[in-house]
């Protein structure tokens, strides 16, 4: 038996039917992290669904890699051509103004409540978008789960991203127990509620009042209680007298730079500052960065973005 072949197996007296395939086992409660880091990698087989396996997940790979063995895997049936899309909760946002296309697409996702197109870029200084809504459910509001946490979001009223996930859980595993964090442009929270899970303390400020008005209900959702949330410009925030902060998060990809003097005057001597940007060539920024420290500094790519055109984050040590 190849690992490609149909194998029909009789275990326990009943009669299974399944593809072998490479995959790697992994403890249930690391299943969703993992399965986001073999996706990013390109390493999921998207073909085949993931199963249980006692306290164990299946995670099917497109190869075989060290740790991985074989098992039985259910194909998962062909899906109808779809339009591009990105999901948020229960909103997928298309790339086209296509209704046919969105008709198949909230037909093929039990999922889906909504389907919009964005009739305008993301803009102005609360960082919102006007969208049309192409099927469903008349409505940009929705709530996202992830890694456990909650997220009460409107996408007319306050910008959120859900491709950002695994970076924010890579901020949190970098940080260390008790810290202050700064998160600059909070948004709706999904910064200051993620890494609350180890802060001692988060101040979330954000300019725009809808966004903190689902903030407060985020920080509710979740039963957190150490994110003060502040309504506040971020070029004002040094003269509010806070104590230095361990971890600064700057992700306002279009404008953040400009506020790094501000950052770094919130920030301790040997903290961090995660700034998030737009770029469209390596180390960009590094020359605005030289400007108010010398401590190490690390770029990477985050996503694409568009043509030519990327997300970038700077994790910056900062000293004096």
């Amino acid at each position: 038996m190849n690992k490609y072949e149909i194998s029909y197996v009789k275990m326990a007296g009943v009669e299974s039917v399944g593809e072998e395939h490479w995959c790697l086992v992994v403890p249930k409660q690391e299943a969703e992290e993992r399965r986001r880091r073999l996706l990013e990698a390109g390493l999921l087989d998207r073909r085949y669904r993931p199963r249980q396996e006692g306290d164990t997940v299946l995670l099917p790979l497109t190869d075989g890699v060290p740790g991985a063995v074989l098992r039985e895997f259910e194909a998962v049936p062909e899906r109808p051509d779809l339009p591009r899309h990105e999901i948020v909760g229960g909103i997928a946002i298309m790339q086209e103004n296509d209704p046919a296309g969105a008709g198949r697409l909230l037909a093929s996702r039990p999922s889906l409540h909504t389907v919009l197109f964005p009739e305008t870029p993301v803009e102005g200084e609360y960082r919102t978008r006007r969208f049309a809504v192409l099927a469903g459910v008349p409505t940009t509001r929705t709530r996202v789960t992830e890694y456990g946490l909650r997220f009460d979001v409107d996408l007319s009223h306050a910008y959120f991203s859900a491709r950002l996930s695994t970076e924010r859980q890579r901020v949190l595993a970098a940080m260390e127990e008790g810290e202050r964090v700064l998160d600059m442009f909070a948004g709706v929270g999904p910064f200051a509620v993620t890494l609350a899970r180890k802060a001692d303390l988060v101040v979330a400020a954000d300019l725009n009042p809808a966004a903190v008005h689902l903030l407060v209900e985020n920080i509710t959702l979740n039963r957190v209680n150490n994110v003060v949330p502040v309504l506040a410009d971020a070029g004002h925030l040094p003269r509010y007298g806070f104590r230095p902060f361990d971890r600064v998060i700057m992700n306002l990809p279009l404008a953040a730079p400009r506020f790094l003097p501000e950052a770094a005057a919130l920030c301790r001597d040997g903290g961090t500052i995660h700034l998030y940007a737009l770029e469209e060539q390596d180390w960009e920024y590094l020359s605005l960065i030289r400007e108010v420290t010398w401590g190490e500094v690390i770029e990477r790519r985050v996503r694409t973005y568009s043509p030519g055109k990327w997300h970038a984050v700077y994790d910056i040590t900062l000293e004096g």
